[in-house]
């Protein structure tokens, strides 16, 4: 393995943070990265936004079906995608996922959680005053575990086939 697959494979899902506060630095650090991801024709649809406020973030949780534990987190991201944009659903899940990653390397814990299709998206979308023309791809709580679970992956035999997919 080498740095990079190290990040990549060390990265867990998080719901319980610590309090404590996460760096300006770091946040710059993986916002960039986030800015970073592959976009179609390099179009770079998103708007990416950082609420650290209690209320704030206190009002997202309430909002969301399976994200009440952001009411608990020092930082949330959000990734917003221009609807005008034919991949921007694509774009921005790239860049989150950049996003998730470069916070990971600074030892960052965070978790996706679902913004495209949720009923919540567009109240998200005013709560933080973004523009109409854009849509909520995803939410990413972030901050220092508190507690992590880790949930095994699947078998790689049971996701994967080469050149062409058989049954046995």
């Amino acid at each position: 393995m080498n740095v990079i697959t190290t990040v990549i494979k060390s990265r867990h899902s998080v719901r319980k943070f610590k309090s404590d506060p996460v760096g300006d630095l770091v946040i710059a650090d993986a916002l960039e990265c986030a800015a970073c991801a592959p976009t179609a024709m390099n179009i770079q649809p998103w708007l990416f936004g950082v609420m650290k406020d209690k209320m704030t973030l206190s009002k997202i949780a309430e909002l969301t079906d399976h994200g009440k534990f952001i009411a608990e987190c020092p930082l949330c991201f959000a990734v917003f995608g221009e609807k005008k944009q034919k991949y921007y659903l694509e774009d921005c899940c790239a860049a989150t996922e950049n996003l998730i990653l470069g916070l990971q390397a600074h030892g960052v814990s965070s978790c996706w959680v679902a913004g495209e299709k949720k009923p919540y998206a567009e109240a998200v979308r005013k709560l933080l005053g973004v523009p109409e023309g854009y849509t909520l791809v995803s939410l990413v709580p972030a901050g220092s575990p508190g507690e992590i679970s880790i949930t095994p992956k699947k078998e790689m035999k049971m996701i994967t086939f080469s050149d062409e997919f058989k049954t046995e």
